[in-house]
């Protein structure tokens, strides 16, 4: 047996943070090296962050990234290390990976396949390497080094690289570096969180342990690293089609390293055994050799180890409820902000905001303690013992409930049920006379009353609108995060009051439906998560029809009322702006999907969300930065581009009301 032991690391890193940075990269050589691993692979990019946008241009910040590098290979001793920055080649900008071995600079891979879509805009700063091509680069002095499409030879054990979106193609580069007899595939990666991704992750990575006959290793990004993404720290080893370990997803750790045991002569005679292998000899320029043995290392038994979440039956609640409180606490540290400030309108959305940041309070204690969360957020009580999550969310959490004349005691029991809940500071504001002078003084200058009968929406907005400048002052107050409470449905139809509950510096559930949410607040009043405790408080907003609450009591207003019913809204959304879908194919589609819908009704409600999917595209430009969770995300700046100014489908939805007269459909 020749056995190597491997680590993947995960960091939660910072653009442009050099000294936080390179602190974590220490860390987490220390530890791969506490653990006895000879071969550590890092995340993509984790020497600048993978998230520096156009700042990737400027040329100090690739040379502040080349001395870092050499600073932190110095401290390889013994290792073999992977490296992630940007580098310039014949006047080209590539995204690569710097390979130290046992102190030394041998050479650095580059990444052949951007990621060019959804989130990720890698051709905007980079290009993409050309298979089989290998150049020496001058990063320093007069000191080259090979790059390109590499592999090393450390000894007798030759490790190939495939880059994050390396991974997720067709011509995978690890197939060329099977046919050349590579042992070990590293793969640094900064691949965005969204539901379910993880189980694709792990069968490309088993499916490259098998096709490659290798030892897979893939380290992620951890956390909320520059906004809109969060990563969840994914760290897999593989061989011979197996997880021999994985590390915990979502972790409030700044760095994590996992590390295994692997048998190269295995994978080895795997390969051989196998009578469709052609090896391509001769291994010719891409195998660059290092004066180096990884030492052999002792044997351990493999386990493959998940958190008790992953295997639950929920596990989009479980990951929704703990990928957006971790994007929170980063953000509200990264952010240098002191809390969070929620107008609780005594709803679901809001409710759902203030839990979450609850939740993220009660993971991060229970993963670091009192003391370290201290540390990472800046601030917090000292030298109380005994202190408990009600403690430090009364602290942190800050909402207010602010009444109008159109509010009702069920919406103000509810805010105040929830807020009492999770232990938030909690106001209850009247703003009613507020709203009366605003409505007064617009009477006097145009010379006229205003009614529900003719003014409806200016009535409705200025409630809504009157409320932000007394929460984000709540906010102001203290140096704190307003978080924004509108999600992806109203985002789609513009049902928000924009200055009003779209107002904040972040808005951590803009990229999830309506429906999903209440879903998931039914789920965490009835069962929570698998490490906590259900919220049964949650009942006095699970039980209510969801309203704006904005006109006056006898009009009964609801959501689904003024839209449609949010069910189909969501489904209607995803064919229109997910799928790409025209009228006339959501109607098909529809039609047959939901027989039970009345054709002249179906019809409205198509209308409705495409004349206010176009008629509020200015509205989504405007929304504070939201986290990306899936792909049916409508944020106009990472995913869903779409013109201001449009015909709204005009011709189209024309053409589908015609022929549904004339029952052509």
């Amino acid at each position: 047996m020749r056995l190597v032991k491997v680590a993947a690391a995960v960091l939660n890193q910072t653009p442009l943070d050099w000294e936080g940075n390179a602190r974590r990269i220490r860390a987490a050589i220390a530890s791969a090296r506490e653990q006895g691993a000879t071969v550590l692979c890092l995340p993509e990019l984790c020497i600048t962050g993978y998230g520096c946008e156009d700042a990737f241009h400027a040329s100090e910040v690739r040379r502040t990234a080349t001395d870092l590098l050499f600073e932190l290979v110095a401290e390889t001793e013994g290792l073999v290390v992977s490296f992630g920055l940007p580098v310039m080649v014949a006047g080209g900008l590539f995204n690569a990976v710097a390979v130290a071995v046992d102190g030394r600079l041998e050479g650095l891979v580059a990444k052949q396949h951007l990621a060019g879509d959804g989130i990720h805009y890698e051709p905007r700063w980079f290009k993409p390497w050309p298979a089989g091509v290998v150049e020496r680069v001058e990063l320093r002095c007069d000191d080259a080094y090979p790059i390109g499409d590499l592999m090393f030879e450390c000894g007798d054990v030759r490790i190939g690289f495939e880059i994050c979106e390396d991974a997720w193609v067709g011509e995978r580069p690890g197939a060329r570096q099977a046919a050349r007899g590579v042992d070990l595939i590293l793969n640094p990666s900064a691949s965005h969180f969204a539901f379910g991704k993880h189980e694709i992750r792990r069968r490309f990575i088993l499916e490259g342990t098998r096709a490659f006959f290798v030892t897979y290793v893939y380290a992620n990004l951890l956390g909320n690293e520059a906004g809109r993404a969060i990563y969840d720290g994914d760290a897999m080893i593989a061989a011979e089609g197996k997880v021999l370990a994985s590390g915990p997803r979502f972790s409030y750790s700044e760095v994590k390293v996992t590390s295994a045991v692997t048998d190269i002569d295995a994978t080895r005679m795997q390969r051989a055994r196998t009578s469709s292998f052609r090896p391509a000899l001769p291994s010719g320029p891409y195998v660059h050799e290092v004066a180096f043995r990884l030492p052999d290392a002792p044997f351990e038994l493999a386990s493959e180890e998940h958190a008790g979440w992953e295997r639950s039956a929920r596990l989009k609640f479980e990951e929704f409820g703990r990928a957006v409180a971790l994007g929170m606490f980063d953000y509200l540290r990264k952010s240098h902000s002191r809390g969070w400030v929620v107008s609780l309108s005594g709803g679901a959305d809001s409710a759902a905001v203030a839990v979450l940041a609850a939740l993220a309070v009660h993971w991060s204690r229970a993963e670091l303690g009192d003391e370290q969360v201290r540390q990472r957020i800046g601030f917090g009580p000292t030298d109380k013992p005994g202190l408990t999550d009600r403690d430090w969310v009364r602290l942190l959490l800050t909402t207010a409930y602010q009444a109008t004349r159109n509010s009702g005691e069920t919406t103000r029991h509810a805010a105040a049920s929830v807020a009492e809940s999770v232990g938030a500071t909690h106001y209850e504001l009247d703003v009613d006379a507020l709203v009366e002078g605003y409505r007064e003084r617009i009477e006097e200058a145009i010379g006229r009353r205003l009614s529900w009968t003719t003014d409806d929406i200016a009535l409705q907005n200025i409630q809504a609108r009157v409320r932000a400048p007394s929460v984000w002052m709540l906010a102001n107050l203290s140096g704190a995060l307003l978080l924004s409470t509108s999600n992806r449905s109203e985002a789609a139809v513009g049902y928000a009051t924009m200055d009003g509950d779209t107002s904040g510096g972040l808005a951590p559930i803009a990229g999830i439906d309506k429906n999903f949410l209440r879903q998931w607040l039914a789920w965490l009043e009835t069962e929570g998560p698998c490490d906590g405790r259900p919220i049964p408080e949650l009942g006095v907003i699970t039980a209510q029809t969801p309203t704006a609450e904005l006109r006056p009591s006898e009009s009964r207003q609801t959501d689904e009322a003024d839209l449609m019913p949010y069910d189909l809204l969501d489904r209607i959304e995803r064919l229109a702006i997910r799928d790409k879908r025209l009228p006339r194919e959501v109607w098909t589609i529809l039609r047959r999907e939901r027989p039970g819908i009345a054709r002249d009704q179906l019809l409205v409600w198509i209308e409705r969300f495409f004349q206010l999917w176009c008629r509020n595209q200015w509205k989504r430009e405007r929304y504070a930065p939201s986290f990306h969770l899936d792909d049916e995300n409508l944020d106009p700046k990472t995913w869903c581009r779409f013109p201001i100014l449009s015909s709204g489908f005009a011709q189209e939805l024309r053409q589908l009301r015609e022929e549904v007269a004339n029952g052509v459909i």
